[in-house]
């Protein structure tokens, strides 16, 4: 198969902050990669080299068989992006822009036009067309940016956190969206912090932090790295916490995680249903009630966790700090 987007050894420094240290990517033709990483891990800056944005300090890499370095119009004429925030003009009406996009890549006036038309009914807006943007709602919003993304027909989709901000209705119908381009014949490369995103929708996944390829495969490989399955228990009281989390250390064979918000506590175990009686008779016998218990697969969140020391939407003040870094 193909490799329509390649990167090898990439590197970017911000002043003394290296947002990228030596970054490889592969994504075959028709496939999805999903780039993962806390924030400020180097996402969007991949995205910015990839796109002709940025140039690397040091590293190659290739779109569609093109030296984004050597030959960025070549590039951008076969890519569409997607960033963060919509990148749509809120005092035009949705078809005005579309139809914008359409002559800024030169399709001429009578193409634009029905190229414009064509989005929006794909992307449940034509009843909306003629009204100004802010009008719209913050997932109108989205879907008409991702339109614009596709104007002009690329064979390479770069999304850039497309869901960021939406609620989980809208965030599900983007999906479906996203899924139809892909079945189309689109490869997709596509950084996001929702895990679930990026367990329904990537062929494969590249986790960084630090600016480095930390692990990559697809969901299930990632999850099965680091094995054995996860008792999670909310118990009753917060003073029960700390002898909770005593009980568990004769069960656990790996960390256990404790969030005394919601008095969950989550560690993972061997030996299946038998284990976890266990653990509710430990319980049990030190008077520690239980609201809810259960026992479960790993998810791509411990995935995570496990990977990067953090939990994936963690580290605000840090997104604020290197959003635009990173």
């Amino acid at each position: 198969m193909n490799e329509v987007i390649r990167a090898e050894g990439l590197v970017k420094h911000y002043g003394e902050v290296k947002a990228l240290d030596g970054l490889d990517l592969n994504v075959p033709q028709g496939t999805v990669l999903g780039l993962l990483g806390p924030n400020g891990a180097g996402k969007t800056t991949a995205v910015r080299i990839l796109t002709t944005l940025l140039e690397p300090d040091e590293g190659r890499a290739w779109v569609a068989g093109i030296d984004v370095t050597e030959h960025p119009n070549e590039v951008r004429s076969r890519i569409g992006l997607s960033g963060q925030y919509a990148a749509v003009d809120e005092y035009l009406t949705g078809f005005e822009n579309l139809y914008m996009f359409g002559k800024l890549y030169r399709l001429g006036r009578p193409k634009a036009r029905k190229r414009a038309r064509e989005l929006l009914e794909i992307f449940d807006l034509a009843e909306a067309a003629d009204r100004p943007v802010k009008t719209y709602s913050g997932g109108m919003r989205r879907r008409l940016d991702l339109a614009g993304a596709l104007v002009a027909n690329p064979t390479v989709l770069f999304l850039d956190e497309p869901t960021t901000g939406l609620d989980p209705r809208s965030r599900a119908d983007m999906w479906e969206v996203i899924r139809g381009m892909v079945r189309a014949g689109t490869t997709l490369l596509l950084t996001t912090q929702y895990l679930e995103e990026a367990d329904r929708l990537a062929n494969e996944i590249v986790v960084i932090d630090h600016g480095k390829a930390i692990a990559q495969g697809t969901a299930d490989q990632l999850k099965s790295q680091i094995g054995g399955e996860r008792v999670e228990l909310i118990i009753a009281s917060s003073d029960d916490l700390a002898r909770a989390r005593e009980t568990l250390t004769f069960f656990a064979v790996g960390e256990i995680v404790v969030d005394e918000q919601t008095r969950m506590l989550t560690t993972p175990v061997s030996g299946g249903s038998g284990v976890l009686a266990e653990v509710l008779r430990g319980l049990d016998s030190n008077s520690i009630g239980v609201l809810d218990v259960g026992l479960r697969r790993p998810t791509l969140d411990d995935v995570f966790l496990t990977l990067t020391g953090r939990a994936a939407e963690e580290n605000e003040a840090t997104e604020t700090k290197l959003k635009e870094t990173a």
